[in-house]
């Protein structure tokens, strides 16, 4: 059985694509790509990797606990860069989130990522 969870806290899919931010189901919740966006303002919050890493992990976060789960429950994450060379900034901030217990990670540069966007981070937790 799976259950579809949703926050007013983190931004909503993407012009009403047909998908989740999470999904809660066996023990697990699988979170849909996070970006560096505000839940209300659908803009880049700034034009740098540490910036845009920190405001993907803050709703990454959100979105955890609205499923009954947290940062420290991670288990894997996926690491989408439009630049590899940005991994560095990137690695910093996510550091400093997932504590001394870090999940599993791929991190991969991809070709593209909604205009301005620097930055894609999605998850699967523990509930």
């Amino acid at each position: 059985m799976k259950e579809v969870v949703r926050t007013e806290t983190a931004p909503a899919p993407f012009q009403g694509a047909p998908y989740s931010q999470a999904i809660r189901a066996n023990g697990l919740v699988f979170v849909a790509g996070q970006v560096g966006i505000r839940p209300d303002d659908p803009r880049p919050v700034g034009a740098g990797i540490r910036e845009q890493t920190e405001q993907t992990l803050a709703n990454l976060r959100a979105i955890l606990e609205a499923a009954g789960s947290s940062m420290d429950r991670l288990v894997k994450t996926t690491v989408f860069l439009t630049n590899l060379d940005d991994f560095q900034g990137m690695n910093e901030v996510y550091a400093k989130h997932v504590g001394d217990q870090p999940p599993a990670r791929s991190t991969f540069e991809v070709g593209n990522l909604p205009p301005g966007l620097l930055v894609e981070i999605e998850a699967i937790a523990i509930q």
